[in-house]
């Protein structure tokens, strides 16, 4: 199994992508993991615009075999446990790639709600896209820690 993040738009915050390549150096130890940047979309007259052409980009990067799963405030709350829990059913189900998304400031168009298989949520808070980037990999790196039974999560 294969796990991609796919991200709208370059880290810029220092702090956010120095935590995010830690996590992605831990990671490696026990996934095939990669950040997948899309472009900013420029050149657009309005929000609406910005998301359906974020959407298209977000659609060309994803095949009819990936395992869509949306980071959406109106996904599906799971603790670490249940995540980790979530991302081994996965793994038994043998998942070729899950290809896990976070969208641009303003969301999702209704094309790629459409596609995804499940969408999942961080928090009921709002955080930036960018930080969102960050606590999502050390959640994704936790599961893994959890799965092996590594000391990393405390209960």
């Amino acid at each position: 199994m294969s796990i991609d993040l796919l991200v709208v738009g370059k880290t810029n915050v220092g702090f956010v992508q120095a935590g995010i390549d830690e996590y992605f150096k831990r990671l490696k130890k026990y996934i095939k993991f990669d950040i997948i940047v899309l472009p900013d979309v420029k050149n657009v007259s309005s929000v609406q615009q910005q998301v359906q052409k974020e959407g298209e980009l977000i659609l060309q990067a994803v095949s009819s075999y990936d395992y869509v799963v949306l980071l959406d405030e109106k996904g599906t709350h799971r603790t670490s446990e249940e995540f980790a829990e979530w991302m081994q059913q996965r793994a038994n189900l043998s998942t070729k790639r899950i290809a896990f998304i976070i969208g641009g400031a303003f969301g999702f168009s209704q094309d790629v709600y459409d596609r995804v298989k499940e969408k999942h949520s961080l928090s009921k808070m709002t955080f930036s896209h960018q930080m969102i980037r960050l606590l999502f990999i050390e959640q994704l790196y936790r599961a893994f820690t959890i799965i092996r039974g590594e000391p990393y999560h405390h209960k």
